[in-house]
């Protein structure tokens, strides 16, 4: 199932509702009986997998910290 945003042209309510990916979108307005479309809207998804998951890029070495931490404060300018 997935969740579906659509907008009246009449009224211009906007609304979502989860649908199958099979069912037809839908066409009237329960509000005016108008004309729907389907709106495209941002997805929070996260890919899983090697080199996708979140953590992938948020974690770091224990080694590679510490070495530019004291590569850091060794520098001289």
């Amino acid at each position: 199932m997935a969740i579906y945003e659509y907008e009246c042209l009449a009224c211009g309510q906007q609304f979502e509702i989860w649908q199958k990916i099979t069912e037809d979108p839908l066409k009237t307005c329960e509000k005016c009986g108008g004309e729907l479309r389907r709106l495209i809207g941002n997805t929070g998804f996260i890919l899983k997998g090697s080199g996708w998951y979140v953590t992938d890029y948020a974690r770091k070495e224990k080694g590679q910290k510490s070495n530019s931490k004291e590569e850091g404060s060794q520098k001289k300018f």
